[in-house]
């Protein structure tokens, strides 16, 4: 995963509980090369339509990593990952959600935001770390943590903004990758889902990235 990510760094963080415009999002995501994506647990309706999101990524999104976010419990876990989730994502660290994302071989990306707390999620296990919220440490926080820290893969998710300086700034920071939630859906393609995708792509394109094979 994390090789992966050094060509696809750029993690949409999304829900919305009409299954057709989340597949148009998905897609559009897909198409513009992105290839990992965070749909999250934030609703009555998630799962079902996570489900359903599963099914259209493996017949319509070649190369798709579809993860599961803002989960708590082991047993939410459990669920989504029986449902095809490729990754787990939480705003905590907890070490029941570690243990079954251990069971089943899948990657887990906890929450955290001081140097102890990276450390220990770190050495439970993650696969990456999140570190959130971006937006109240910036990215001199973690080029000051790449010194004594510099091993651990961390994503950041929050303040990141959906242009090619803001992600490349963080990224120049030590990051791994970077989360963005709604700020990457706003703005003038109001459900043109062409124009999405060429904005993802211009993105890429503006990080130095090549285009994903589709």
């Amino acid at each position: 995963m994390l090789e992966q990510l050094k060509s696809s760094p750029i993690v949409p963080v999304f829900f919305h509980s009409d299954l057709e415009y989340a597949r148009q999002i998905i897609q559009a995501c897909h198409n513009g090369g992105l290839r990992f994506f965070e749909f999250t647990n934030r609703g009555k309706e998630a799962f079902e339509v996570f489900g359903a999101l599963k099914k259209h990524a493996l017949a319509h999104c070649p190369g798709l990593s579809l993860g599961i976010g803002t989960i708590y419990t082991a047993a939410d876990a459990e669920r989504f990952l029986a449902s095809g989730a490729d990754f787990v994502v939480q705003p905590v660290t907890t070490e029941a959600v570690a243990a079954v994302c251990k069971a089943h071989g899948k990657p887990w990306i906890p929450g955290a935001m001081t140097l102890n707390e990276i450390w220990s999620a770190w050495q439970m296990g993650a696969t990456a770390v999140k570190v959130f919220p971006g937006n109240l440490v910036g990215p001199d926080y973690i080029r000051a943590l790449r010194g004594p820290m510099p091993g651990v893969p961390l994503m950041v998710t929050g303040g990141v903004e959906p242009t090619a300086a803001s992600i490349g700034e963080w990224l120049g920071a030590g990051v791994q990758a970077v989360g963005i939630g709604s700020q990457l859906f706003k703005g003038d393609f109001s459900g043109d889902f062409p124009a999405l995708a060429r904005h993802i792509s211009g993105l890429l394109e503006g990080l130095g990235l090549p285009p994903a094979s589709n």
